[in-house]
């Protein structure tokens, strides 16, 4: 028999604290093994990526005329171009090139096209026919022929990747702007934006304290997605020739190669390894977005 004693009959039991809804995400996230694998190997590509210079030592740039279109050996794990550079060592390199521009251009997108589409819906009215106009013409341009025109007119003017990353993220926010625009309007109705609109906050502090965080897991989703899109549009257009600078490597120029119909039938290590690459990247960022859709929507049992 247990005996209870009067202090612990007077002090009431505290009840369990609820979760909070990120609490309860992440927990979902974390039991979504295809989305923690994708999440482990993507984080393994990015530190291999950016350490690129200390796990190898060969000249990524330097021709070897004695090397031309070596197979793989135990010299040259994945054999050598056709100007005889090791392409591993241009894998590494090319990592961080193409993760630098799928990065960066999310960033940016993300940040244009949330700036427009929460000012645009919360604001309405005449803003927002003005910024809406304006995005459906940016999303009006064909999209690979546009990157590819101003990409040739500002190359020279900025070095490096900036050219590429600047051109993407100016002409890709238009369908970001329009994703968030919808749910600030959604969500600016509800009673706690209005009560905070009652007490006189400001507008830029309704927009950043109170809109934005409860619209943050279609951004994050969208971000994923994003990422996923601009790896893809980088490769393509540096296959073109219009993309990330020759002498500078990336999955896409290194899929150059592939273009001569003897590299493409005899010389898979040149073409092989990039293109792996470029699918085994894509499929996790995709796995990681559905990974985390699932878990940021409360109405999923996933």
């Amino acid at each position: 028999m247990t005996l209870v004693t009067d202090q612990e009959v007077l002090t009431p039991k505290s009840p369990k604290k609820s979760p909070s809804p990120w609490v309860i995400a992440r927990r979902k996230f974390f039991k979504n093994k295809l989305a923690m694998i994708s999440l482990l190997f993507l984080l393994i590509v990015i530190i291999l990526s950016f350490l690129a210079p200390y796990i190898t030592t060969k000249d990524i740039v330097r021709v070897d005329f004695t090397k031309i279109s070596q197979p793989p050996s135990s010299e040259n794990w994945l054999g050598t171009d056709t100007n005889g550079r090791d392409v591993f060592t241009r894998m590494l390199y090319a990592g961080r090139s193409s993760l630098t521009v799928g990065l960066s251009c999310m960033l940016f997108i993300v940040l244009i096209g949330t700036t427009v589409g929460a000012i645009s819906g919360y604001f309405g009215g005449k803003i927002d026919q003005i910024l809406m106009r304006f995005t459906d013409f940016v999303l009006m341009f064909p999209f690979m022929v546009f990157v590819i025109v101003l990409n040739s007119i500002v190359v020279g003017k900025i070095s490096g990747l900036w050219t590429l990353i600047i051109v993407i993220s100016l002409l890709a926010w238009g369908g970001v702007a329009r994703v968030v625009r919808s749910r600030v309007l959604a969500e600016k109705e509800n009673e706690y934006i209005l009560a905070s609109q009652s007490i006189g906050c400001k507008s830029s502090k309704v927009i950043t304290k109170h809109l934005l965080p409860n619209v943050a897991s279609t951004i994050i989703v969208q971000a994923t997605l994003i990422m996923a899109v601009t790896i893809v549009a980088e490769s393509g257009l540096s296959f073109l020739g219009f993309g990330v600078p020759a002498d500078t490597p990336s999955w896409g120029n290194m899929l150059f190669e592939a273009r001569n119909s003897d590299v493409l039938k005899d010389k898979l290590w040149m073409w092989v390894p990039p293109a792996t690459a470029i699918t085994l990247v894509i499929l996790s960022i995709n796995f990681i977005g559905e990974g985390l859709k699932d878990a940021l929507n409360p109405k999923s049992r996933r």
